[in-house]
């Protein structure tokens, strides 16, 4: 029996002309328009549909950063509703969930902080500026509570940001739909916190001491995102770096640190990823032979980028899908 075959998608961020264009790209067909409430909304379809019946699979992150959050949300749910797609969390939907929920001190479980407030600007400027978005609001979040936090098909495995197997064992069938799960995950030092953190936003290393860094928004940073496949002994901190060749920090990694990172087999399931902002003129090719991330800086400039899967165990650059941004 032919394998079901798929399209996975990166990080959107609201930019909704960039998945429209992709999914014309792509040769899917929108469905019958939805009735609009107000006139003021921009129409869309109810669902995209592939005459191959191929099926997208959305790897977090939908909102912040782009103008167009509620178009995204919309397709991305309106997909999964009729069968059309699969979609996971990303760290931008848990961050949403966390800011949005009260701690029980008068606070919330992800702090408001200037640097948070601004990283979701977007997201709450849409939803706060009409009574509708308003109203709408509450039933989002609690659709990305539902969002499952990875997904394992069997020959291809999805998570947002690191396949990291002793943690995604804890989280084995965990969802944020569960208060008293939610408010562990948010709470730092626990178990539940760990996995979250290295699974939606995956491991860090210190870097060099005193080699602090801007990353893309221009926040200093002393800690770097590593990469967890194809870890051995003498890597430095630039060669673990992520994205690729963003750190130029010649210093050993130490041993202890590089024990405590996940290190995916070459024998396990092609797994597919985003969030890692690879620049937009960076190659679109695997990280190995069975490791590939999707996010090339779509929330940014870059583009929108797809990989096709046909049940073919070896991944390959020939199966990456750029279009022209509109």
């Amino acid at each position: 029996m032919k394998p079901q075959s798929y399209d996975l998608i990166g990080d959107i961020h609201g930019q909704y002309d960039k998945l429209e264009a992709l999914l014309l790209h792509l040769g899917y067909q929108p469905g019958p328009m939805r009735q609009q409430k107000r006139i003021e909304e921009r129409p869309l379809p109810e669902s995209w549909r592939h005459p191959e019946n191929r099926k997208v699979i959305f790897l977090g992150d939908y909102i912040d950063r782009g103008p167009q959050v509620r178009e995204v949300l919309v397709t991305v749910r309106g997909m999964c509703d009729t069968g059309d797609a699969l979609a996971i969390m990303g760290n931008h939907e848990y961050n949403a969930v966390c800011y949005h929920t009260p701690d029980g001190n008068g606070g919330w479980l992800r702090p408001r902080t200037e640097r948070n407030r601004e990283q979701t600007m977007a997201t709450r400027t849409f939803f706060g500026k009409t009574r509708q978005g308003y109203r709408e609001w509450p039933q989002w979040l609690e659709w990305m509570k539902s969002l499952p936090l990875l997904l394992d098909l069997g020959n291809l495995r999805c998570v947002h940001a690191c396949w990291d197997a002793k943690r995604l064992k804890l989280l084995e069938g965990k969802s944020l739909t569960d208060e008293a799960f939610l408010r562990l995950s948010a709470t730092k030092n626990t178990p539940e916190h760990r996995a979250i953190e290295n699974v939606l936003k995956g491991p860090e290393v210190p870097a060099t001491e005193g080699n602090m860094f801007r990353d893309k928004e221009g926040t200093y940073r002393s800690t770097v995102r590593a990469r967890w496949w194809d870890i051995r002994e003498g890597l430095s901190i630039g060669d673990i770096a992520m994205p690729p060749g963003s750190l130029n920090d010649d210093y050993p990694v130490e041993w202890w640190q590089l024990r405590r990172l996940p290190n995916y087999g070459p024998d396990e399931p092609p797994v597919f990823f985003g969030h890692y902002w690879i620049p937009d003129n960076a190659p679109r090719a695997p990280l190995a032979a069975n490791v590939v991330c999707l996010d090339f800086s779509a929330g940014l400039a870059g583009p929108l980028v797809a990989y096709r899967w046909d049940g073919v165990s070896a991944v390959s650059a020939n199966n990456f899908i750029t279009c022209p941004i509109p």
